[in-house]
Formats: C-alpha cells, sequence, structure tokens
C-alpha cells in the first residue's frame, strides 16, 4: 500500500488525524513562521491555546517571553505581537517563547493527541517535507484557517508540501488535496497577495511581516517537531530544564 497524503483546515480537523497520521500544522501569517524562526535564531518555543496556558507555562518558566494576538490584539501581560521580523531581529534568545495565535498555535496544542505533529511554514516547507516521507505512511497537512477562511498563505504551504511528498511517491488520499497542489506553483508567492491575511498586515501597518515572509521561502531546512508542550528542532541535541520548581509564591501571569 502506497503512503498517501491529505490536506485539510481549522484546528478542529485534527481530531481527525489522531491515529495513522503524522500531522504537518500551517500557519504562514504568522504562528508557524514564529516559531520556525525563532528556533533557527536559538530560542525556544512553548506554543500555547489559551491564556490559561500561557499562565501556566509562564509561571514554570524562567523569565519567558510572552507574544502573541487574540484576535489581532496582544493579549494583557503580553510583551508583543507573534511578529516573526521583529522577533527575529531580538538579542534576547535566552529567553524561552511563550507563544499564542488566535488559529494557530490552537491547532499545534490540538496535535498533542496525534502520533506526530510537525510546524511548517514557508521557510522549511522543503526540509520537512523530506523529513516526514522518510518517517510516516500518512501525512496529513492542515492549515490552520481564520475567522471559518482556508487562507491562500496556508493553502499554497499545505501544498507545496503535499507537492513534495506526491513527488516522493504518495498518494493523494482525496481529489480536494490534488486540486490544491495544482492551483499552487511551488515558489509562487503572488497568490499570497490576494489574502485577506495579508490585507490585514496592510492595514494595520505590520508590512514587515509580510515582506519578511515573502522574502523567507525555504531558506530553512530545519523539521519542527511537537516535543510535550515544546516545539523543538527534530535531531537538535536535549536541552536543559528551563523550569522552576512548582511553587505557590509563582507569580501569576499577567500580574
Amino acid at each position: 500500500m502506497k503512503p498517501s497524503v491529505v490536506i485539510d483546515c481549522f484546528p478542529e480537523s485534527v481530531l481527525r488525524y489522531r491515529r495513522g497520521y503524522a500531522v504537518v500544522a500551517v500557519d504562514v501569517i504568522r504562528a508557524t513562521t514564529t516559531i520556525a524562526t525563532v528556533l533557527a535564531r536559538g530560542r525556544r518555543c512553548f506554543p500555547v491555546s489559551s491564556l490559561e496556558a500561557a499562565r501556566r507555562i509562564k509561571a514554570r518558566l524562567v523569565n519567558p517571553l510572552c507574544a502573541g494576538e487574540l484576535a489581532g490584539i496582544v493579549p494583557p501581560g503580553f510583551e508583543m505581537n507573534n511578529s516573526p521580523a521583529e522577533l527575529d531581529l531580538r538579542s534576547d534568545v535566552q529567553r524561552a517563547l511563550v507563544v499564542l495565535s488566535s488559529s494557530g498555535t490552537k491547532l499545534i496544542t490540538l496535535g498533542r493527541q496525534c502520533e506526530a505533529l510537525y510546524v511548517g511554514c514557508m521557510r522549511n516547507f522543503e526540509g520537512m517535507a523530506r523529513y516526514v516521507a522518510s518517517r510516516h505512511e500518512r501525512v496529513a497537512v492542515i492549515g490552520a484557517g481564520s475567522r471559518r477562511t482556508f487562507r491562500e498563505e496556508d493553502q499554497m504551504c499545505c501544498a507545496w508540501i503535499a507537492h513534495r511528498l506526491l513527488e516522493a511517491g504518495f498518494v493523494s488520499e482525496n481529489a480536494q488535496t490534488l486540486e490544491w497542489v495544482k492551483r499552487w506553483k511551488i515558489g509562487d508567492v503572488q497568490g499570497v497577495l490576494s489574502s485577506a491575511s495579508v490585507d490585514y498586515l496592510i492595514r494595520t501597518g505590520q508590512e514587515k511581516d509580510l515582506d519578511f515572509v515573502l522574502s523567507h521561502v525555504a531558506d530553512l531546512d530545519d523539521t519542527c517537531v511537537l516535543e510535550g508542550e515544546e516545539v523543538v528542532v527534530a535531531g537538535s541535541p536535549a536541552k536543559p530544564d528551563l523550569t522552576l520548581p512548582a511553587s505557590p509564591d509563582v507569580p501569576e501571569y499577567a500580574q
């Protein structure tokens, strides 16, 4: 039986692939690009699905950096948005990142229920596809979506990954997957410009993140994989524990 790949969308879709699949989570603007970027800079990364989860993780870490958005707004107590362009310029890489987003980090954290969860974006799609193809027989590439829409940038990245898997001998599990692969030519990012996500970045003066995404394509060979609550680079050496002992005296997040 040949290995197979399917493209799907939205965080709750992960639940369909809990058994027998490796899942690749994609949220190009901006969560998965942010995660791949900070890992490449040597920063540790802990994606969370809610403010409550951010509070719990922050309390266990030593001086973490909290970055993210909910409905486009930086949450109370967070230092910054989940901007890959800004995070790439920061020098405090010794601070672990706790990252929260409206859709992308929810997709990733739901992936803890799957047999394997990878984090993909335009920066690492080539290496991601090679790594996954060599280790798994069934792969679900899932876009995070936004406002119940499968945004163009996520369709594109998912299609690129699926395309590489098809080239490696995988077969498509449905016709829709093939349609997306045929629609999006590898390396051609112009289709992103019609996305509502891009329109939002432009309207809110955040073009630097759009420029960052469009100018960083297939420039990382890192495969990002979820291990427990942390995303790490596959095959990297184990890192020291960053957590503090549990204590009622640890300050609450966002106080």
